[in-house]
């Protein structure tokens, strides 16, 4: 059955939204404006596929991509550039709004550069058994087959090609999960769900890896094949890269984010770096101050303590260390002049609630989830923080996704 809807705003994932006495209804791939027709989405009876577009918004501009409204990597290639960007600010304003937060938003900072430069490519056998490898379906397990992605970097080159041979190799009937990284070493690939690989399949593989030029090619993290050490540069270190390790999507969102928390910490001497990861912000800020570095992640530690060996640095303390459970108390952070917290999507209330105990005078807060940022500096604030910069950064160009980076003073 087809219906006819009128699309009244966007939401906060990017898709359209029409009124309706059952309450909103969500529809993909829509503009605010615009008239559509519709089908029935099978167990969400809140959203709807676009059919058709009849009266388009003068808004509404040509994707860039032939794969765009079935691939599900990206909500909005089809509107044009300033409503976007301004839409895309809007997500940090309304969150704080929602939260009670009233605050100055500085404009949106683009953060694409060339493009992505990880990605993660499923392989799963389909219909009549054939092998498709490309990106998930909006909302759904179908795999749309690709052969090229524009948002990617051309550092990426061949990580397509290499995910396919690689899922050819394997012939599993288990779904497989690829994730390519450029790194400056050349692509560092990390396949999961193949299982134990036997003698071949590990033989086949490592001369894939060698035809491909991969520079390291491993199964849930452990060693294929190496050729050289993946690394990537972060200020004046280069960092060894554990298998399969998390970065910013691209290489100009890890240096726009960077570039904010450096600003933002000032001249601090000691500072701590919550969350760190493999070191983006503790090893630009210790050329200038003594770090406390801690994450979860044992491998990402590891690589961190390795390249703060790096000549001009002052020191870094690196510890393992679960954040969540056992966040820094205010004893700990009484000797620091700032702290940058950098948490995973769901945010770091137990930490928040250990920083506002404690007397630390800058702390710089940076975010992937405006929602879950919003709960953690109200925390900070109600504590007697004041909130002096929120700055929005767009690394992830098409989605709904947001980095945020801010700064609190006592």
């Amino acid at each position: 059955m087809v219906d006819r809807l009128a699309i009244a705003r966007l939401g906060h994932r990017g898709d359209g939204i029409a009124d309706s006495p059952a309450g909103p209804i969500y529809v993909p791939y829509t503009l605010p404006g615009e008239t559509i027709e519709t089908e029935p989405w099978p167990g969400h009876p809140d959203r709807r596929h676009l059919v058709r577009v009849d009266a388009a918004s003068p808004e509404r501009i040509e994707p860039i991509c032939p794969h765009f409204g079935t691939c599900g990597g990206c909500a909005l290639q089809h509107w044009e550039t300033a409503r976007y960007r301004a839409w895309k600010r809007e997500l940090l304003v309304t969150a704080l709004q929602q939260a009670g937060i009233e605050a100055s938003v500085e404009d949106l900072v683009d953060a694409h550069g060339e493009g992505r430069r990880r990605a993660v490519f499923h392989a799963r056998r389909g219909a009549r058994d054939i092998l498709q490898v490309g990106f998930a379906a909006s909302s759904t397990h179908h795999i749309v087959p690709i052969d090229h992605c524009p948002i990617l970097a051309p550092d990426l080159a061949g990580a397509i090609e290499a995910a396919w041979d690689i899922a050819e190799t394997l012939a599993s009937a288990k779904p497989l999960d690829i994730q390519a990284t450029a790194t400056d070493a050349g692509l560092d690939v990390d396949v999961r769900g193949s299982g134990p690989l036997n003698a071949t399949q590990s033989v086949a593989l490592a001369r894939l890896a060698e035809n491909r030029r991969l520079a390291r090619l491993t199964r849930h993290g452990e060693l294929v094949a190496r050729r050289t050490q993946p690394t990537v540069r972060m200020g004046r270190a280069a960092v060894p890269l554990p298998p399969g390790a998390f970065l910013q999507a691209t290489t100009a969102g890890e240096e726009a984010l960077a570039r904010l928390v450096a600003a933002h910490v000032g001249d601090a001497r000691s500072v701590a770096d919550l969350f760190c990861g493999v070191g983006p912000f503790a090893l630009r800020l210790a050329e200038r101050a003594k770090v406390t570095a801690a994450d979860s992640d044992e491998a990402a530690i590891a690589a961190l303590r390795e390249a703060a060996k790096t000549p001009g640095l002052k020191p870094i303390v690196g510890e393992k260390r679960d954040l969540f459970r056992r966040p820094m108390l205010a004893q700990e952070l009484a000797r620091l002049d700032a702290v940058v917290f950098d948490p995973p999507r769901q945010g770091a209330e137990a930490q928040a609630r250990a920083l506002a105990a404690s007397k630390v005078p800058v702390i710089v807060a940076v975010s992937c989830n405006a929602a879950t940022f919003a709960r953690d500096v109200k925390i900070l604030l109600d504590a007697g923080y004041r909130l002096t910069a929120a700055t929005p950064v767009d690394q992830f160009r098409y989605s709904a996704h947001v980095e945020i980076v801010a700064r609190l003073v006592r």
